[in-house]
């Protein structure tokens, strides 16, 4: 870890304790006005008071939430992937959408948003699409994105103006650190082909195409994204590294506790965490069961909606222990 990225997540706890500790201090020196008899200083601290104490507990809770949420904070990049679930060619067009508004919030964030692989559907949007993010606060922001997101609209190609149901998946795979050593190269079988195109065609005549198979866990990695074979190597490494860690942590989760099972950010796709509703212009989030503008999302303004869903997480985690 950098020395730049130590000091952002200590500063993290050190930086609102400082200055919950100057609350505390100014709020001794009113206690002590309250008591000197002297009315105007008395009159002072009196309406003083309420704004210190309120900036107070909202420090104490900036802490609260630090602590809580430390393992998370130290995590710097993850892997994305989308993919259309039921619906047809109308389930990759919302794949597209849900990729996009992913790829937008990380701009307006300024973290580094870098496609791994896309595969476009027949009618337009994605089937499916990875991608790496990294930045300060980028897998803590986007934990609990995990899950199906469904959609509610009449698709452009519904002459009747009928409301159809679609699903895109999302998997946020954490890359901590030691995710490379996530994976013994000696248990991964590795192939080698050319790549393949629409139809079974050979598209390429090089064998540049890299196929990895974990072999404890039976996860496999297909990468033929560049015409390079170093780099399909490398993207597909990084991916499958991302994948077996995020099994094992999963796996851990669920031995660890009962609980986490119903906790939000659990990464389990088959559950519906939100609906996004065309027809209403409202995006829904059942797990903290809150409506938010469904443009603004769209567009990647998800701070309101990633705000709710980390309060809740956090008052979960206090909760149970």
């Amino acid at each position: 870890m950098t020395l730049s990225r130590r000091r952002a997540l200590l500063l993290r706890t050190l930086g609102p304790m400082t200055q919950l500790r100057q609350c505390a201090r100014e709020l001794a020196g009113l206690a002590d006005l309250l008591k000197s008899g002297d009315l105007e200083m008395m009159t002072m601290a009196r309406a003083e008071r309420p704004l210190l104490e309120s900036t107070a507990r909202r420090l104490a809770q900036q802490i609260i939430t630090a602590l809580v949420t430390g393992e998370e904070a130290r995590i710097a990049s993850f892997v994305l992937e989308v993919r259309m679930g039921v619906g047809g060619d109308e389930a990759a067009l919302w794949a597209g959408e849900v990729f996009e508004m992913y790829r937008a919030y990380a701009q307006s964030r300024g973290w580094r948003f870098d496609i791994v692989e896309t595969k476009p559907g027949e009618a337009g949007g994605l089937t499916h699409a990875i991608a790496t993010v990294e930045g300060d606060g980028a897998f803590a922001a986007l934990q609990f994105e995990g899950g199906t997101h469904q959609v509610k609209r009449v698709p452009a190609t519904e002459a009747q103006g009928r409301i159809h149901t679609s699903t895109a998946t999302v998997a946020i795979m954490p890359e901590p650190e030691e995710v490379d050593t996530a994976v013994d190269p000696a248990e991964v079988k590795e192939m080698v082909t050319t790549a393949q195109g629409p139809g079974g065609q050979n598209v390429n005549k090089v064998a540049t195409a890299v196929h990895l198979i974990h072999l404890p866990t039976g996860l496999e990695v297909r990468m033929q994204e560049t015409r390079s074979q170093g780099q399909n190597r490398e993207k597909a490494w990084r991916l499958l590294r991302a994948r077996v860690y995020e099994q094992r942590k999963r796996e851990a989760d669920l031995k660890r506790s009962a609980e986490r099972r119903s906790m939000i950010g659990s990464g389990d796709r088959a559950e519906k965490i939100r609906t996004y509703r065309f027809k209403e212009a409202i995006c829904v989030d059942h797990r903290v069961e809150q409506s938010f503008p469904l443009q603004k999302l769209l567009a990647g303004d998800l701070d309101a909606l990633i705000s709710a869903l980390a309060e809740k997480d956090v008052a979960e985690r206090l909760a149970g222990m």
